[in-house]
């Protein structure tokens, strides 16, 4: 491989990891402005806490499943939005356009 053939390689990976980049963000979801999220172990307000997201936060949402009932700016929802391993946030919180699921149930 000739060195520009080498180049013409690296531009497109770079494409590549700056369009899978872009994905990601696209689907990501913001959490209510001026709110500190409890993460909590489960989908529910009787699961402890694991982390607290800071203000202006994002989230990834992996699954969604039903859970305990959370009244929040986004309206009264019993969803929950898995954002990771054991990792759960109430989607009352979370801006996702929609009053139902978005993603696969878990």
């Amino acid at each position: 491989m000739s060195v520009e053939q080498s180049g013409a390689v690296t531009d497109a990976e770079g494409a590549g990891e700056a369009t899978a980049a872009a994905s990601a963000l696209a689907t990501s979801y913001p959490v209510a402005p001026g709110y500190r999220l409890n993460v909590r172990s489960g989908p529910g307000t009787s699961y402890a806490v694991v982390r607290v997201l800071a203000e202006g936060a994002r989230v990834r949402i992996n699954c969604q499943t039903p859970g305990t009932r959370v009244t929040g700016p986004y309206g009264t929802s019993s969803i929950w939005d898995n954002i990771g391993n054991g990792q759960y946030v109430s989607d009352a919180y979370v801006r996702i356009g929609s009053d139902g699921y978005v993603a696969r149930r878990c």
